[in-house]
């Protein structure tokens, strides 16, 4: 599975996974001892980001691998400049195809500070001695954090240039150098963890273990998903006002015999879930009568999702079958632009 993702939305990833399934229901899927249990990440993991991380996403890889489909879909999903990191990582003896169970993602939203910044945390068996050896051999720059040794993938110099390096041999970090030093700051007490972010750590603990792969969004990463998965909203001004009074998303994916795919908006209102809910059905109808001709299989999957408002909650629902997972990959319903598929 891939490890670096691009400096754009994280949500915008995560949803364009979930609703590239439903077509419509998304707009962004890609640590220390194994998890307490199948799905669930420790507070150990959650603890290493800082405070102020607006989004978090956790995907047990080990798990997906089991499911026939699942290496044709990640081909599809993700741009070439993962596969180059992938690369950089290969040519030192990191192999994430093997060597990687889990991954976390953490990111910071953009502010006069610094830009939109990633980190992701890997978990599984590492040998960071052999590896550090190559990229020293290599010629990689490096710079030294608190005595530990961040690897630049490119020169090191650009502020969205990505660094590698290790915690111990079982939890590997990656991400833009503020980020990461960050991390580092937060692992020697000198700054906050995610654990004191009393916003968005209690949904974190509602999310985790949910499922294969499972987020956490917090109110402005939010707006972004839902704006790209409503891009008419702003021609309508109740609608904008609905997505701009929205709280937090939490994403779930569970795999299994194809996916069942789920995610839950926090509105501000029960009116307003119910308002957004009746404009997510209208939008289903819409995208099953554009594809129904040029995709059947993903219309045919359009009329299994539900929505259903419940208090303040939207709740989107959409399972779809191995066969239908598998048709869809075959028509490269999930490519990303660009991609060859290669």
């Amino acid at each position: 599975m891939k490890l670096f993702l691009a400096p754009k939305s994280m949500a915008v990833f995560i949803c364009s996974f979930i609703f590239s399934i439903a077509a419509l229901l998304l707009a962004a899927v890609m640590l220390i001892p194994s998890p307490a249990s199948a799905n669930t990440l420790g507070t150990d993991i959650i603890g290493l980001f800082p405070k102020d991380i607006s989004e978090i996403a956790y995907a047990d890889l080990k798990e997906a691998r089991q499911h026939s489909w699942f290496l044709q879909l990640q081909q599809q999903m993700l741009p070439g400049n993962y596969r180059q990191f992938e690369q950089f990582l290969r040519s030192a003896g990191v192999d994430p195809d093997t060597q990687v169970d889990e991954v976390a993602w953490g990111a910071m939203s953009p502010n006069s500070q610094h830009p939109y910044e990633i980190a992701g945390v890997a978990l599984g068996s590492f040998s960071p001695e052999s590896t550090e050896a190559r990229f020293a051999s290599q010629k990689i720059p490096n710079i030294e954090v608190h005595g530990y040794k961040l690897w630049a993938f490119g020169s090191g110099s650009g502020p969205n240039d990505i660094f590698f390096f290790f915690l111990d041999n079982n939890t590997a970090a990656f991400g833009q150098r503020d980020i990461l030093e960050k991390i580092i700051s937060v692992r020697f007490g000198g700054a906050e963890s995610l654990l004191s972010n009393t916003n968005l750590f209690p949904l974190i603990n509602a999310a985790n273990g949910s499922g294969t792969i499972w987020a956490v969004l917090d109110k402005a990463n939010t707006q972004l998903a839902l704006h790209q998965l409503l891009p008419q909203a702003s021609q309508f001004p109740q609608a904008s006002a609905i997505l701009d009074r929205i709280h937090n998303m939490e994403i779930q994916v569970e795999a299994g015999d194809g996916l069942d795919a789920k995610f839950k908006a926090i509105c501000d209102s029960s009116e307003d879930a119910n308002e957004l809910a009746a404009m997510l059905q209208g939008g289903i109808v819409m995208r099953r009568y554009q594809v129904q001709q040029s995709d059947p299989v993903l219309a045919q999957a359009l009329e299994n999702v539900t929505v259903s408002p419940s208090d303040n909650n939207l709740n989107v629902e959409m399972p779809v079958t191995n066969e239908q997972l598998n048709s869809m990959i075959r028509s490269r319903t999930f490519a990303f632009p660009n991609n060859s598929g290669d």
